[in-house]
């Protein structure tokens, strides 16, 4: 039947979902609230089944297939969110289910996929790539292809999240929420402006993997040649045909942020709220770290997934460190004699910084005979602590700088 996205359309995908997808929690956030100045809480998705949104989206979508359809079994390609969430939805509905991920997938999401009965193909070097595998395989096979955003079903179950979201928080006054392909922004925007369309909706993406800016400006999707974000869940060359109207008619803007934004929001929310989010679900929260002032509260920043690779998120809180000068790389010169890198460090520690990593060059150009380039990584308390630390050093007559 047409879909009309209307109240009636996420009502039902609601009762379709309940006992499988929990409403996740909203917590209030003091510090956000602090910066921006008005009520900030986050929906804390993350914590979900499966770790991610995606949940909602598939298992509506597979649970509307016919008898023959879910007796022919599905396939689906993902990195690593959208593929849980099929093999979640299909373990529970007792569908046979084919994932294709990419050969470089982080290993817990995986084995987190297989964990939920699916059968898992890893081909190809990007996400892209493997819709292209898994798509030729529902043509070859008969299996039902399940794509992540651009299906009506999928819109309508990621929009029982903006229900949620009103019922929780029923004066909210802007949305942000972390966008790929569109099929989350669609749905909570319909879904929210299907009560109150007042509500602003703002999408939020990666700047090196923005694809919607420029879609919305001429009218249709338009594919992006490049991606290159830390924020995999929301690297998408190609938006959505279905989200496509539902975002133009419904979403106050598409807005982008940094990878240090990103990085910087990850780092606040494992610091300040305790939750960890992947780079793609901290997207909201960069944003109101971007421009605090601007959004109408009480804000709801959406936490859309927490399925992050341990190294991806060793790297995140490293590379949110530097970007709030709490992680200094600083290049101090000394004397290449016995002892020099010794005396280096004792001014270090004297500084109250500590020392990451170390490394020493006698190759470096601009170098004068019997002089060394010493690297070091130090952590430190925060931007004034950097300065003194390069003040210090250049005090005691060495020549240092931020590196």
């Amino acid at each position: 039947m047409p879909y009309a996205f209307d109240h009636a359309t996420f009502a039902a995908a609601a009762q379709q979902i309940d006992g499988v997808v929990h409403q996740t929690p909203m917590v209030r956030s003091p510090h956000l609230s602090e910066i921006a100045g008005v009520p900030v809480l986050l929906k804390a998705e993350n914590l979900q089944t499966t770790g991610s949104f995606k949940l909602r989206g598939a298992f509506t979508r597979l649970s509307r297939l016919s008898d023959e359809e879910k007796q022919q079994g599905v396939v689906a390609a993902s990195a690593g969110n959208h593929a849980q969430g099929v093999a979640f939805s299909a373990q529970r509905l007792g569908i046979p289910a084919r994932i294709v991920m990419p050969e470089d997938a982080a290993l817990p999401k995986v084995e987190a996929t297989r964990r939920y009965g699916a059968e898992v193909v890893l081909s190809g070097p990007d996400v892209a790539a493997a819709l292209t595998v898994a798509m030729a395989d529902a043509e070859r096979s008969g299996r039902t292809f399940i794509h992540p955003y651009d299906h009506e079903d999928v819109v309508a179950g990621q929009g029982t999240l903006g229900l949620e979201i009103l019922d929780q928080v029923p004066d909210v006054g802007t949305i942000l929420v972390p966008t790929g392909g569109g099929g989350l922004l669609a749905g909570v925007a319909a879904a929210v402006h299907s009560v109150r369309p007042e509500v602003a909706v703002v999408g939020v993406q990666a700047e090196s993997a923005a694809a919607w800016p420029e879609s919305l400006a001429v009218g249709h999707p338009v594919q992006l040649e490049r991606l290159q974000t830390m924020a995999d869940g929301i690297a998408v060359a190609l938006p959505g045909e279905v989200p496509f109207g539902l975002i133009r008619d419904h979403v106050a803007s598409v807005d982008t942020v940094s990878e240090e934004l990103i990085s910087h929001a990850m780092l606040l929310l494992a610091e300040r709220a305790k939750l960890v989010v992947e780079p793609s679900g901290a997207a909201g929260v960069a944003a109101l770290l971007e421009e605090p002032g601007i959004f109408e509260g009480p804000v709801v920043a959406i936490l859309s997934g927490g399925n992050v690779d341990p190294l991806v998120l060793l790297r995140s809180i490293r590379h949110g460190m530097r970007a709030v000068r709490r992680y200094l790389k600083a290049r101090v010169i000394v004397t290449d004699t016995p002892g020099s890198l010794a005396a280096l460090l004792v001014e270090l520690a004297a500084t109250g910084a500590n020392v990451i990593d170390i490394t020493h060059s006698r190759t470096t150009t601009n170098l004068a005979v019997g002089e060394v380039a010493v690297t070091v990584d130090l952590e430190t308390k925060g931007p004034e602590h950097c300065a003194d630390v390069i003040t210090h050093l250049r005090d005691r007559g060495y020549s240092a700088a931020e590196h």
